[in-house]
């Protein structure tokens, strides 16, 4: 008897690596994007993004003071989904918009349903949609004090020609944090770096995304057609850094791979045949909202459930 493990309750396997350290990563990640869009945008941008992390951190502080819950404002997860809210916003948005988006994202989408872990869809993507469903006109006005006209993706809807470089670079119509695709694609390649993410939703989602958009979007595989949907409707900020959240993605790598595909076929469809030129918001959404479903028909049974009992 003395030779018998003593085994613990699960989890068995354990990792080093802890919320507040993953969601500070998450954070260095997107110092390129929000430092590119300080530079571009100015004082505005640096308000938004401001605002918009303060108030995520005061409502779930004050959430949980009311309802007398552990205080979790250290996990830097609130911080996440303020900065992430503010990249998502367009520069001429008033200064209670990523109020209002943060009251929704924290209080509404992630408070409620339990906290961290427990929210059914990306909080940030859900304020978003939010915002853009109650505030359309401010949401979908991109004019800066140096450029206006339609995003470059709309341009293309109406059959214009775009520059690919500048929307590389981010000297272009948009939200704050989607403008320049090279720093989202940095930030992406250190989470990748980091074992924060890996490539098989993104992957997916913009692997599938290309061949529908090839088939659907009425100019074939054409290589400056396809680079300008990729780099343009924040598609890089979605796959990267909202459809890889750990809470609200399918939980096995055959699941992630549906999950994927899912995103990249709904985001087509938005864009080919719907009266916007974006979509990588509502897909998201809707993606998330049916991981359960995802899940329920990849996640392998648990060993022994559904054996025949002998006789």
């Amino acid at each position: 008897m003395d030779g018998l493990l003593n085994v613990s309750s699960n989890p068995h396997i354990r990792s080093k690596q802890t919320t507040s350290s993953i969601m500070l990563l998450v954070i260095i990640s997107l110092l390129p994007a929000a430092g590119h869009a300080i530079y571009r945008f100015g004082f505005n941008a640096l308000m938004l993004i401001g605002v918009s992390i303060i108030s995520a951190v005061a409502f779930e502080l004050l959430f949980e003071m009311f309802t007398g819950r552990k205080n979790t404002v250290s996990d830097f997860s609130a911080i996440v989904t303020g900065l992430l809210l503010a990249l998502n916003l367009p520069v001429k948005a008033p200064w209670w918009i990523p109020i209002v988006g943060s009251f929704f994202a924290i209080v509404v989408v992630k408070m409620l349903f339990g906290g961290l872990g427990q929210n059914f869809m990306n909080p940030a993507l859900a304020a978003r949609c939010f915002l853009l469903i109650s505030f359309t006109s401010i949401m979908t006005n991109f004019d800066t004090d140096t450029m206006s006209g339609a995003t470059p993706l709309y341009r293309i809807k109406m059959g214009e020609q775009v520059d690919i470089v500048k929307m590389l670079t981010g000297n272009t119509q948009g939200t704050i944090g989607e403008t320049s695709a090279l720093c989202l694609l940095i930030g992406a390649v250190f989470l990748f770096l980091c074992g924060v993410i890996d490539l098989i939703i993104p992957g997916m989602y913009i692997a599938t995304f290309v061949i529908c958009i090839g088939l659907f979007g009425g100019h074939g595989f054409d290589p400056t057609f396809l680079s300008a949907h990729v780099l343009g409707g924040g598609l890089i900020l979605g796959a990267f850094f909202m459809a890889t959240d750990y809470v609200t993605r399918p939980i096995s790598k055959s699941g992630q791979v549906i999950f994927g595909m899912l995103l990249g076929i709904l985001t087509a469809v938005f864009r080919v045949f719907g009266p916007t030129a974006e979509g990588v918001s509502y897909a998201i959404i809707i993606g998330n909202i049916l991981v359960p479903l995802i899940d329920k028909i990849t996640v392998p049974s648990y060993f022994g459930k559904g054996a025949v009992k002998s006789e």
